[in-house]
């Protein structure tokens, strides 16, 4: 089945807001990305959020359904498959083909690389021979992956983890107050207290399924929960000076352990291109240099897999969780230009941005406060207001799937594209960088996948689809069943290749 195209209320597809930033493309592929999108590539999926107590409907999992576990666990024991229909086919003979056998290894192994920050379209930028050949020989989302909203990296990471949106999974971004808990009870980066993160992530399934589970620098590894204990063996404390060779070599040796304790499943985290392109934008030379380097780590993995005759029978999926686009100081939205009349007590300020979140005292009324706000900004006062949507989070558009959590403050900012906001101008110094965390509908937020493996055909392209996909994609290729989740049988059965 296709996936839906984004509605507006009023049933017209809604134009994609275009890139602020183009990254330098070879020339055969700028015809493909420097047009607007038909109708055929639009993937934003606009079904309403997904409850705690929703049913399943259309082969999407929605949380507590029975029907869709049974499907689940027919599509797992019978590799039920229908290929992207990129090359025709016809009835009785499967388009691409069937998986390919194990050659060594008695049960699947994914291994899932993060690259953080690795913005779709980055690795046009150099030679990237590695990630050249795990697109010739996998398959690759073109344009690229959508992030889930806020395009940040804890709530995509964990949501990719996860297979949920980040009102389901909890973690709403990378600061978080629990609202029954009170502001002084916060979340940030670093917080493993398990009260925090809710869903089944995939290394609690595979070892709440008798599998070994190994991960390296995944946020939300680190919590322990049921049998996932992080043994020190298998789970690495987050260390972002450990080199990143040591990280690929370590993930290879589990490989050599024997059968039984040898991992099924392993995570691998580049921090980037991340952390220069906050610092310089999308378009530096650092950034080329970032993803060159990141594209040695996977022919490092590569070679690693060949060494031990494992490159046909271990599956690699390789990811980002958002993209960047270049902001500056001519593009800023200070809160202190509402005036004296209408100040936002910094104390309600969840963030600031792209995305504001403002959660007022329970003794403050949100709606009206909002309404106030809303005429501030629509009064003129306020240099580069325009650039800033303001919504009670019920009011959100659909799309994001960002209302339905208590953690969400009440008051939503959306800034555009490239903005920043900031409350007063002596908070912020005037430079220029990268920032993401934007709405996921932009293109320059896309990221990455490219996968290769047994079940994947070579070669094949398929269209972008939203990253809570991947947990149940990934469950499938193990043979597990998949907890709960916000992703879709429908996109497991249109990419794996079906089973002889």
């Amino acid at each position: 089945m296709a996936m839906a195209l984004a509605m507006d209320e009023d049933g017209v597809r809604p134009v994609v807001p275009p890139s602020t930033e183009m990254l330098p493309r070879y020339e055969e592929r700028q015809n493909l990305l420097l047009r607007p999108l038909s109708d055929k590539e639009d993937v934003l999926v606009s079904e309403p959020p997904v409850t705690w107590n929703a049913r399943c409907e259309h082969g999407r999992w929605h949380l507590g359904a029975v029907c869709c576990v049974v499907v689940a666990v027919v599509m797992t024991l019978f590799g039920i498959g229908v290929g992207v229909l990129s090359r025709g086919g016809s009835s009785g003979q499967h388009p691409w083909g069937y998986a390919r056998a194990l050659k060594k290894l008695d049960k699947p192994v994914v291994i899932l690389v993060s690259s953080d920050g690795f913005r779709f379209g980055y690795n046009w930028k150099a030679a990237t021979p590695n990630i050249d050949r795990m697109r010739t020989e996998g398959v690759e989302a073109e344009p690229g992956m959508i992030p889930v909203f806020p395009s940040k990296t804890f709530p995509n990471h964990y949501s990719m983890a996860t297979g949920l949106y980040p009102a389901y999974h909890g973690i709403v971004g990378n600061i978080i107050w629990d609202e029954e808990a009170g502001s002084n009870d916060t979340f940030r980066p670093g917080n493993l207290d398990p009260k925090w993160y809710l869903g089944e992530p995939i290394w609690e399934t595979v070892v709440n399924q008798g599998l070994q589970a190994a991960t390296y620098f995944w946020p939300g590894s680190q919590v322990k929960r049921g049998k996932w204990t992080c043994d020190p063996g298998f789970c690495q404390d987050y260390n972002h000076s450990v080199p990143y060779e040591e990280r690929v070599d370590t993930v290879l040796a589990y490989l050599d352990l024997p059968r039984g304790k040898r991992p099924s499943f392993m995570t691998l985290y580049f921090e980037a291109p991340d952390t220069p392109g906050h610092a310089t934008g999308p378009d530096h030379p650092q950034i080329t240099a970032a993803v060159v380097r990141v594209d040695s780590m996977i022919g490092r993995l590569f070679e690693g897999l060949e060494k031990r005759g494992l490159e046909d029978d271990v599956t690699i999926i390789m990811v980002g969780d958002h993209g960047m686009v270049a902001n500056c100081e001519d593009r800023m939205i200070y809160l202190e230009d509402l005036g004296p009349d209408l100040q936002v007590p910094r104390e309600w300020i969840v963030d600031y941005s792209p995305v504001l979140e403002i959660r007022p005292p329970r003794e403050v009324d949100a709606t009206a406060f909002h309404g106030k706000l809303t005429r501030a900004l629509a009064s003129g006062d306020v240099k580069n207001a325009e650039y800033l949507d303001l919504y009670l989070k019920e009011q959100l558009p659909p799309r994001l799937h960002y209302s339905d959590s208590p953690r969400i403050a009440p008051i939503i900012g959306m800034v555009a594209e490239g903005y920043t906001l900031a409350h007063a101008r002596s908070d912020k110094a005037m430079t220029c960088g990268g920032q993401h965390g934007y709405d996921n509908a932009y293109l320059s937020m896309r990221t990455i996948f490219i996968a290769r493996g047994p079940q994947f055909a070579r070669g094949m392209k398929i269209a972008s689809f939203e990253n809570v996909e991947l947990y149940q994609l990934m469950t499938s290729i193990l043979g597990l069943t998949p907890a709960p989740n916000n992703g879709t049988l429908d996109f497991v059965a249109s990419l794996l290749l079906p089973r002889p």
